[in-house]
């Protein structure tokens, strides 16, 4: 097996062959402030953001080659009650199937509830992170209802007044 591991890449522009990871049972795994990515960042509150990941070349159960994407830790989020920042864990485990072109994205995408990547080219690693974690946002983030320290209903239409 072959196992990379970063804290976060030297160069934040490497990539990997996604193919070649599969092939080798590879492990690319490393640590990101999610603040550093962009398409995030502005979903994000003040407080610290560290997501550990960790992609896996695999194949999947019909042995078509996969990546695991795995993200791990808590990101600061603004809850949209009381708008104070708040811990928000996240947990998120994916199966991204690889094709070798865009017929066979079609196809795949078609027959299959996995996602499924254009692999012809090197990946970035932290674009899959990113696009993980996007999905694992919430899109209205909140307190759980007892922990919010949202304004009491008398307060609010007392200001609507």
């Amino acid at each position: 097996m072959v196992s990379r591991s970063a804290e976060v890449p030297a160069n934040p522009r490497s990539r990997l062959d996604a193919f070649g990871l599969v092939r080798d049972r590879g492990v690319v795994e490393g640590t990101v402030d999610a603040h550093r990515l962009s398409r995030v960042e502005d979903l994000l509150g003040a407080g610290p953001s560290q997501i550990d990941w960790r992609i896996v070349g695999t194949n999947d159960a019909m042995g078509r080659p996969a990546l695991n994407v795995e993200l791990s830790g808590a990101v600061s989020v603004n809850c949209q009650r009381c708008l104070a920042d708040f811990e928000w864990p996240v947990a998120q485990r994916t199966e991204l199937l690889l094709a070798h072109s865009e017929d066979e994205l079609v196809a795949l995408d078609a027959e299959s509830g996995s996602e499924v990547v254009l692999a012809t080219s090197p990946i970035d690693p932290l674009g899959l992170v990113e696009d993980e974690l996007v999905l694992a946002l919430p899109f209205a983030p909140r307190h759980p209802d007892d922990a919010c320290a949202a304004p009491a209903e008398s307060d609010v239409t007392n200001r609507r007044a």
